[in-house]
Order: C-alpha cells, then structure tokens, then sequence
C-alpha cells in the first residue's frame, strides 16, 4: 500500500514532490491519484494537476543540470590566425577577446578543436560587439565556421557587448572544429563561443558572467597561488619598466605585471610612440628601454621592442609576466597586501604580493580598485591657476568639466 502524503498547500505540493524526486516510483503513484489523504474527486484532481506540475519543474531542471554546455574563450584558440588578442577592456568586458585588425583586408582565419560531449543539436551563442554602431553596415562582422560550415548569422553587427544567438547545429560526440572568418578586416570581435543543448543564454552581467565562465572552466573565484616579491610592478610601458629596472639596480625582487606581449605600452612595435622628454640623470637607464622617432610604419620600430626585452632579460631580480592583466587587488587595512592578476589566454588567475606597488596601468586602475581619491574631467582655471588666455577654455576652463583628452590611432 502506497504511504499517505497529507498535502495541504501549494508550497507543500513542491516540497512533496522535490522529496519525491528521489523516489520516482512512489511519486508516480502519488501523483496519478493512488494516495491522497482527500479522496474527493475534485481534491484529487487539483493536487494530481500540482504534482503533474511539479513533476514537470523538476524535469525541467534535470535537463538544466545535465545539458551539454561548452564554453570556448576566443582568445583560446589554439591557431589564431591573423587574429590577436586584445586585453585592454577586460575592465569593462569582462574578459580578453580576439581582434581582426586587417587596415581594410580580411585576416586569416583562427581555427580550434573542441570536443562535443555527446550527440545532440546544440545553440550556439557568440559574444560579440558592433564597435561603430550606426545607420550603416557594421565594420567589424566575420562569421563562425563549425566543421567548416557556416553559421548563418553575420556576428558583430549588435550594440554592446553581448550573446548573439548562431542558432542551432546538430553534432556528434567527439572531435569538431571551430573557425572565425573575418569578413571585412575592419576590427572585428570575438570574445567567446557558448554551444548548449538547452538553448540557455548565458549570463551578461559581468560579476555573473565572471563566477559563470570559472564554473565552466574550472578555474577558481580568487586565485589559489601566491608569489611573494619586495615589489610588483603593474603595467610595462616605459614608466612600468624603467621603475622595474631602476627597482632592479637596488637589489629588490620584482615582479613586472604586463597585459601584453611586448613591452612599451603605447612606444611598444603595436603603436609606435616615439619617446621624447628631459632625462636628466636617468638617461642611461631609459636609453635601454625609449623608442626612438621611426617614420610611421617602419619595420625597424621593431628594433627597440628586442632593445626593451633584452634589458629585462638581463635584470637579474625581475620576474618578466608578460600577457598577464591586473584585475583587482586584495586589502589589508588601508594598504594594498596583493594584486590580482589573469593570463589573457588560459584564464589562469594569481595573486602578487609585496609591500610595495607601483601602478603604471596608464588609467590608474590599482589606486581606484585600492579606494583611493581620483580626478576624473578638467578642474577650474582657479584651482592651480593655470589659466591660459590665448586658448581661453580649451586649455583649462572656468569651471570644471568631464571632458577628458582623445585618443589617435596610428594606423600600420
């Protein structure tokens, strides 16, 4: 005889049937009506349509848990191609993603191998951005190849960084391919492939999207390894390396934090910057790591890219991190006790540790993770009087503002 379940309310039905879940034969005699505690036909009838209806939730949520679901960061792809990786919005993004930097002519395409857990159709779900929104064709669109075969959408053609929906493609378990096509050598971006058998969007948010993507990798939410230094420098432009260097002469353990895979920042091989400016008792140092005045596009701004590594490499007490991006800090009180950093293509985090921290990020990052005070916009002529009346507003305003400088790209 099956047991009695006294069942009085709608939120006891639920507790009834998630109790039941483990006992699938007993829940389907419940609720085809074997066992109420009211036998009215009516009474029966409202709970068996519950049950039915709880029954249909926890089925609902079995499928949730045992979807297949496959998370491909872009920046992992094994074969990028003409590609590159571009960390420096991980900040606002979320993460690193692959850029299509053509100057007008399609990149060679960034191909990877996967393996599909088992048969099934899967959604796939492309994060991606229109970084020239407006009322004419996206710059940026390219397209994704599984097994060689064309998804039909054109990605990068929506606002914002978020999922666009590949549609569906039917799979079989074990090895496949994944390709990016540029279709226009104008900057495209690919931030991450999401292929699952339930249709689910991923998350956007991105504390949500963050806990999200290291569940599907594997990765932890803070980092597990520490390395301890006498200090750690974050960003190896021309200020992060030469305090690394200067660091160096004084016998301290450095670590040199850079998000790149050259040195220099905006004087690196990438933009071409040239290095001006009085240097004063510093000049034997910063001749090991300036970029000398190269006309635009010369192969030989190269040079001074093996010029910087050379210098770094012979640091005997730096630890050179290269393609690794800051992401947070930890505190102690009122004092930085360790920088959190990521490696812009594995995802592998650690945390940095040291007394003493020197942020050369170029945008202030470790002070404002830090909670320290910052300036953002133009202050008033008054504040330093520095008013400069040939140029009147343009050079410093009557009252303060939230304009901030350009940027120019220089295109090679």
């Amino acid at each position: 005889m099956a047991p009695v379940y006294r069942v009085t309310d709608r939120v006891a039905v639920c507790r009834v049937s998630l109790a039941l879940a483990l006992d699938r034969p007993r829940f389907d005699r419940l609720a085809a009506g074997v066992a109420f505690h009211d036998t009215s036909d009516a009474r029966r009838r409202k709970m068996r349509t519950l049950l039915l209806g709880c029954a249909l939730m926890l089925t609902m949520a079995e499928r949730a848990v045992t979807a297949d679901q496959l998370l491909v960061e872009a920046e992992s792809f094994a074969n990028k191609g003409g590609w590159v990786v571009d960390p420096q919005f991980m900040d606002i993004m979320g993460s690193p993603f692959l850029l299509a930097h053509g100057l007008g002519q399609p990149v060679a395409n960034a191909t990877t191998g996967v393996s599909i857990p088992r048969d099934g159709q899967y959604r796939v779900w492309v994060r991606t951005r229109n970084w020239v929104p407006g009322n004419w064709e996206a710059p940026g669109r390219f397209r994704v190849l599984v097994n060689g075969r064309a998804l039909k959408p054109e990605f990068g053609t929506e606002n914002g960084w978020d999922w666009q929906d590949g549609g569906t493609v039917d799979l079989k378990a074990g090895a496949a391919t994944l390709a990016l096509q540029d279709l226009t050598g104008f900057d495209g971006r690919c931030d991450a492939i999401f292929l699952t058998t339930d249709g689910t969007r991923p998350p956007n948010d991105l504390d949500r999207m963050r806990a999200w993507r290291n569940r599907l990798r594997g990765l932890p939410d803070t980092p597990d390894r520490t390395e301890t230094f006498d200090l750690v420098v974050v960003g190896g432009g021309i200020a992060g390396c030469g305090a690394a260097l200067a660091a160096d002469q004084q016998g301290l353990k450095v670590a040199l934090i850079h998000d790149r895979p050259v040195l220099g920042g905006n004087a690196s091989g990438e933009v071409r910057v040239h290095t001006i400016g009085i240097t004063a008792r510093a000049d034997a140092l910063l001749k090991k790591i300036n970029t000398r005045h190269w006309p635009n596009g010369s192969p030989d701004a190269l040079l001074d890219d093996q010029k910087r590594h050379a210098s770094m490499e012979a640091a005997q007490n730096v630890t050179l991190l290269l393609k690794w991006r800051a992401y947070d800090v930890r505190m102690q009180g009122k004092r930085i006790a360790a920088v959190y950093a990521q490696h812009i293509e594995t995802g592998e985090t650690r945390a940095f540790e040291a007394p003493l921290f020197v942020d050369s990020t170029g945008d202030g990052w470790i002070g404002f993770w830090a909670g320290a005070e910052f300036r953002y916009g133009r202050e008033a002529e008054s504040e330093f009087r520095e008013g400069w009346d040939k140029h009147g507003d343009l050079w410093s305003p009557r009252k303060p503002d939230n304009r901030v400088m350009g940027t120019s790209l220089l295109w090679y």
